[in-house]
Order: structure tokens, then sequence, then C-alpha cells
């Protein structure tokens, strides 16, 4: 179903951003190129709820493939 590789794929762009804004936040007092703190918080969270916006796709897109299934049995 075209709908759950597009989330599983936006689950994935999501985590991948979380992760780079992670290791920029975590690694901030050890460079010397300056990491806006309250860019990377904005980040972690826009991350966070593109992930949860993507599993809830993914959630409805079964929700719909059970509910059809059910109506063919």
């Amino acid at each position: 179903m075209q709908a759950l590789s597009i989330a599983a794929a936006g689950m994935t762009a999501a985590a991948h951003r979380l992760t780079e804004s992670a290791q920029r936040t975590a690694t901030w007092s050890a460079r010397e190129i300056d990491t806006d703190l309250t860019k990377e918080a904005v980040e972690q969270v826009s991350a966070k709820n593109d992930f949860a916006a993507n599993v809830a796709v993914a959630r409805t897109a079964d929700e719909m493939t059970g509910a059809l299934l059910d109506m063919k049995v």
C-alpha cells in the first residue's frame, strides 16, 4: 500500500533529522562553530511532530485496510 511506504519514508526522514540535530546539540561546546541551540530545539520538536504525523498516517492506513478486509469476509 502506497500510504504505508510514504509514511515509512517520512518516519525515516524525521528520525534522521532528529539524530542530526541531537548530534549537533551534543557536540555544541566542543565545536568552534556556533550552534544555535534554539534552532536545534525547534528542529527536534518539529522532527518529533513529523514522526508522530507519519505514525498516524500508517495507523490510519492499517485500520482502513483492516476494515476493507473485514467487509470482504
